[in-house]
């Protein structure tokens, strides 16, 4: 079993961005010295309890104050850029940390129709562009673009011994197709619907077809994770990020409350509808039962990688999911 981690930097209530942006290394330390595979940061725009903004700077910080632990996006939203411009920010990100890193891609527009239009400077590009946008953003990192390509004779430097690795994200079976007939690596997002899953994996691993960089299908599945010695605790730990799931479906405050204020809060019975149905994109409980149920998503969805987001409140307890999660599957 390979472990790896996705993380937002979520900023907890009474903190700032300052403060979450540093637990992010911070964890991104910890997790290296206990094993895990990669460590992801996402990318929000005009989110306001979100501080990771640009995961190609923080994806630079990060390899700085690390050693040997993959490190890369999870993801870059490709609709709003130019794929060469992507490809030379990843390009000089391997060329500063050899072997090192990861380019995670996403469809995801990144926000409401206004915060989009201000990444791309007004202009209205289309979502279906995407397919496109991915066979380009292939050719500029391998610098192998058709003849006929308009961009034929421009470089994406600087040259680099390895190509940073490509992985998909994506949340339905047209997300793995378009992964599959690429030849790309393939991540699927648990942690966003787990309703698609079986199709979306099932379908990857039959359509693949191998690429330059990918002889066959390599796959990975992230999950929402709130692990602790007892399931009670568990369960109460989970309480901020039940209530920052939330915030984040109504757009409004999402910065992580406290497990105190979480319980304070009274929830209409639409809410605790929404918080159950929440529920299923969460494995919450002991070590043992946690292991248990990626042993058995691991059967599934036939990967034995799992990335580990934990939006919770308190970072000792976070800091100890990951550890907990290290003793029982690594």
């Amino acid at each position: 079993m390979k472990l790896s981690v996705l993380d937002q930097s979520v900023i907890c209530k009474g903190e700032s961005a300052s403060t979450a942006l540093q637990k992010t290394v911070k964890l991104a330390q910890i997790t290296e010295d206990l094993g895990y595979t990669r460590f992801w940061v996402a990318e929000h725009h005009n989110t306001n309890g979100i501080a990771g903004s640009s995961p190609e700077i923080l994806i630079s910080h990060i390899a700085s104050n690390t050693e040997k632990i993959c490190v890369g996006s999870g993801g870059v939203l490709l609709p709003q850029y130019a794929p060469y411009k992507i490809a030379e920010n990843f390009k000089l990100l391997e060329a500063l940390f050899p072997n090192r890193i990861d380019v995670g891609i996403g469809r995801s527009p990144g926000g409401s129709t206004t915060t989009r239009l201000a990444l791309t400077d007004g202009l209205r590009k289309s979502l279906n562009e995407f397919p496109r946008q991915l066979k380009d953003l292939q050719g500029f990192l391998h610098n192998q673009l058709p003849v006929d390509h308009p961009f034929y004779d421009v470089q994406a430097l600087p040259v680099t011994d390895r190509i940073p690795e490509l992985w998909l994200l994506g949340i339905t079976h047209r997300g793995a197709r378009l992964a599959a007939e690429n030849g790309t690596a393939f991540t699927y997002g648990h942690f966003i619907t787990p309703l698609n899953g079986t199709r979306a994996m099932d379908y990857y691993y039959q359509h693949f077809q191998p690429s330059p960089t990918l002889t066959k299908p390599k796959a990975n599945v992230c999950v929402f994770v709130v692990c602790a010695s007892t399931q009670e605790r568990a369960e109460e730990l989970a309480l901020s990020q039940d209530l920052w799931l939330l915030a984040v479906e109504k757009g409004i405050d999402t910065r992580i409350p406290s497990v105190e204020e979480a319980k304070a809060t009274s929830l209409t019975f639409d809410q605790r509808m929404i918080l159950k149905e929440n529920r299923k994109r969460m494995i919450i409980g002991t070590p043992q039962k946690v292991k248990s149920e990626i042993l058995r998503l691991s059967e599934k969805y036939r990967t034995e990688e799992f990335m580990i987001i934990s939006n919770i409140y308190n970072f000792e307890n976070k800091i100890e999911i990951y550890r907990l999660l290290a003793e029982s599957l690594l």
